[in-house]
């Protein structure tokens, strides 16, 4: 069994996504879910799927800590969905190739430090662009800056709101980052 470990800072909507969709999978599963943020909904989350949860503070995730638990946890793959934090080097040279990121935008636009949920939505519209969409991505060292496995697209409208956008975004996300997952991880 291929164990995945799901980072993630906030709702966890995309976490559970990934939960149902490998729930019944014969070859992969969800192990376990970590947090960087003790206020999360993706905490509420993990409670009533049952997923086992590991709340974590920036100090576990540059040193050894984390690795010490993704080790115990027998964790093969590391999943950022919605997980705001720089992934330290010595975690990227544990996890070559192995770490995968989304992205609420089409990478390398809107990418970087700071751009995350609303705020790439609301630099998309302000500068006019005529489309937005996800990326999906190996992580290295810099944020947004990995190998891009996968992208999908969705036109914005004239009276697009951030609001609006991201609902957009948010049906890609839950449509394709599964699949790409499985898809990566199967070597296709």
């Amino acid at each position: 069994m291929i164990n995945l470990v799901v980072f993630a800072s906030g709702s966890g909507s995309n976490a559970e996504n990934i939960v149902n969709y490998f729930r019944t999978h014969k070859e992969i599963r969800v192990k376990a879910f970590y947090c960087n943020n003790p206020h999360a909904f993706v905490i509420e989350r993990a409670k009533r799927l049952k997923v086992p949860l590991r709340v974590f503070d920036s100090k576990d995730l540059a040193s050894v800590t984390i690795n010490k638990f993704l080790y115990e946890d027998g964790i093969d793959y590391i999943i950022l969905a919605g997980f705001l934090k720089l992934i330290p080097k010595s975690l990227i040279h544990a996890f070559p190739n192995k770490i995968i990121n989304l992205h609420p935008a089409l990478l390398p636009l809107y990418g970087g430090r700071g751009m995350y949920g609303s705020k790439v939505h609301e630099a998309v519209i302000a500068n006019h662009e005529k489309k937005s969409g996800i990326t999906i991505h190996l992580v290295n060292e810099h944020y947004d800056d990995g190998k891009i496995l996968f992208r999908a697209e969705t036109y914005l409208e004239p009276n697009e709101t951030p609001e609006s956008l991201a609902e957009k975004v948010h049906a890609l996300e839950h449509k394709y980052f599964p699949l790409v997952i499985e898809q990566f991880i199967k070597g296709g």
